[in-house]
């Protein structure tokens, strides 16, 4: 029998999960079977999941094709159509071992074709089913899993089901269980993290767990949060980032844009003046933060003069990564019953966002060059400072350990040590 193989598409705690998926499969025996974790996050996503499964069914066509993730969660008729795909498997199905197990070797038999069902009525997290999955130089936790909001453009509240979080105690055995195991740093992910504790008794918040994890884990050199909600940031949470200094000085917020108007019709909770106050008093706390957001460009009725809002808010708040998304519209959204901006421009705006990105990272890039970083190395050759960015070495380095180094020059892409 031919071991599974597996395909990931979409964020980091997609990946988490496949690395449980694949214990799950190694279990119940399921052999002879491809596993593609899809993402459903744009339309483009799901275009690209259907590209890949096509591709899956060329290069092994005798195996057995297994959809599952938020793609397959919000649209199990797309897939359960295509006639390279065997089964179509939900998100919370994926992480039960029951749903493995009830798949024979050839996955021919009587279990439903189709098995996904209605997320929104989960009320548990799988966290607790692997220890964190990563590189050699850093590990990623799973701590909250969900999302309770609504955002007009976004379909993965339907992908991922309302909001659970893993309790803390669980979080920290599993990161002491990490560091033991020789990891240096830990990444919380998680659907929408500041949300973290509001299901759990007394409902926390995620700067509780924040200091839970700094306080019982002494010897983990390095915690650092994905991405967070700026306007749900908590007081424990924002006093960490300012004083804790094993805390990492990198945050990626969701900013989505940076026009009022379109911000209440995307229906977030914040507003242009909100995301500038937290960058600037944050970075006043600690001077050495550096910011990534997403932002969406060409969002239903946005104007010219709505998108050169989205421009400056990157000024204006400082940040140095941009992750940016071209509007597209998701079925069953109400932003996709909005009146469209034309593609062309969409287009336009995603290149110029991009290049604005580019500026604000080389910006950055240069503020670096003479300084000293502690490098922790992802691979001979390869580190990230403190503030995610990359530093390429000119010899070999020692792998999953922090090194001191001086940055010399930049490429444009990745500061130079000397």
């Amino acid at each position: 029998m031919t071991a599974p193989k597996f395909t990931t598409l979409g964020c980091r705690l997609n990946a988490y999960e496949t690395e449980a998926m694949k214990d799950l499969a190694a279990q119940a025996g399921v052999a002879n079977a491809h596993i593609i974790n899809t993402c459903a996050v744009t339309a483009e996503a799901v275009r690209k999941a259907r590209q890949e499964i096509r591709k899956i069914r060329r290069e092994n066509p005798d195996a057995a094709i297994i959809v599952t993730g938020c793609a397959a969660q919000t649209e199990p008729e797309t897939f359960a159509a295509m006639p390279e795909v065997t089964r179509v498997i939900g998100n919370h199905e994926k992480m039960q071992p029951a749903t493995w197990a009830s798949l024979t070797p050839d996955l021919i038999g009587e279990t439903e074709r189709v098995q996904v069902d209605d997320i929104l009525s989960v009320r548990e997290t799988a966290g607790h089913l692997i220890d964190g999955f990563g590189s050699r130089a850093r590990a990623y936790v799973q701590v909250q899993n969900g999302c309770d909001h609504r955002c007009t453009f976004c379909i993965i509240p339907y992908g991922r089901g309302n909001s659970r979080s893993v309790p803390a105690g669980v979080v920290v055995d599993q990161i002491k269980r990490l560091v033991e195991a020789g990891y240096l740093e830990v990444v919380l992910t998680g659907v929408d993290l500041t949300s973290w504790g509001a299901d759990l008794p007394a409902a926390p918040k995620l700067g509780d767990l924040v200091r839970r994890i700094l306080r019982l884990v002494p010897d983990l050199a390095r915690l650092r949060i994905s991405s967070i909600d700026s306007i749900e940031a908590d007081a424990a949470l924002i006093e960490a980032i300012a004083t804790e200094k094993r805390l990492m000085p990198h945050l990626h917020l969701s900013l989505q844009a940076g026009d009022d108007m379109i911000l209440k019709r995307m229906k977030r909770r914040h507003l242009r003046e909100d995301a500038i106050r937290f960058c600037q008093e944050m970075r006043k706390a600690r001077p050495d933060l550096v910011y990534g957001a997403d932002l969406i460009a060409g969002f239903p009725t946005e104007t010219e003069a709505m998108f050169e809002n989205s421009l400056a808010l990157a000024r204006e708040c400082g940040l140095t990564w941009l992750h940016v998304f071209p509007y597209s519209p998701r079925r069953g959204t109400p932003a996709a019953r909005m009146p469209q901006v034309p593609g062309a421009q969409i287009k336009s705006r995603a290149a110029r966002l991009r290049g604005l990105g580019e500026a604000l990272a080389a910006q950055h890039l240069a503020a670096q060059v003479g300084r000293v970083h502690p490098v922790l190395l992802e691979n001979p050759r390869m580190g990230r400072t403190e503030q995610f960015t990359e530093v390429r070495f000119e010899s070999d380095q020692p792998v999953g350990q922090i090194v001191t180094a001086r940055i010399v020059a930049h490429d444009g892409a990745q500061l130079l040590a000397g």
